[in-house]
């Protein structure tokens, strides 16, 4: 049953990081640079962020539950549970406060285009950080990605190689 619970932490791992980097950094640029309505791309581009986002809280909790119920009260010394945590954080800040948050902007905006609006400027600041925390939490993600590689509860120890 472990072996089980490693495999499905390994997946959410996967899902979450990957597919953070490819929404964020390879479909997104894909439907701006091919859809010529900007303001379709980015409304599709925000219900993938959507999507992502609860990917990511499922993705996340079960993450954070994994390394309690293996490590018990210890995981808050490993980086990887550091890592998750930060990532999760930062996934339900965009989700339930800046993603929200813009999409009020855009509403005020009593625009189709946001952009030709007098919110532009805050509209952008707040696209701004978002793109910021998105980028943090790729790189956090590719820690995530390295340090959980490297910490398999279940690979044989150096020392039992040595006997």
């Amino acid at each position: 049953m472990k072996n089980l619970a490693h495999h499905i932490a390994s997946l959410a791992t996967t899902a979450w990081v990957g597919g953070l980097w490819a929404i964020g950094y390879i479909a997104v640029s894909i439907l701006f640079r091919a859809q010529p309505d900007k303001q379709l791309a980015g409304m599709l581009s925000g219900q993938m962020f959507t999507v992502m986002g609860y990917i990511g809280i499922v993705c996340g909790t079960y993450l954070l539950l994994y390394r309690l119920v293996l490590s018990g009260k210890t995981a808050a010394r490993e980086r990887v549970f550091w890592l998750v945590v930060a990532m999760l954080v930062i996934t339900l800040l965009l989700q339930f406060g800046i993603h929200p948050l813009m999409a009020e902007i855009k509403l005020q905006a009593r625009s189709p285009d946001v952009m030709q609006s007098a919110l532009a400027p805050r509209f952008k600041m707040w696209h701004g950080v978002s793109s910021i925390l998105y980028l943090v939490e790729s790189l956090l993600g590719a820690a995530l990605v390295i340090k959980g590689a490297s910490k398999n509860p279940y690979s044989i120890p150096t020392a039992a190689l040595r006997k």
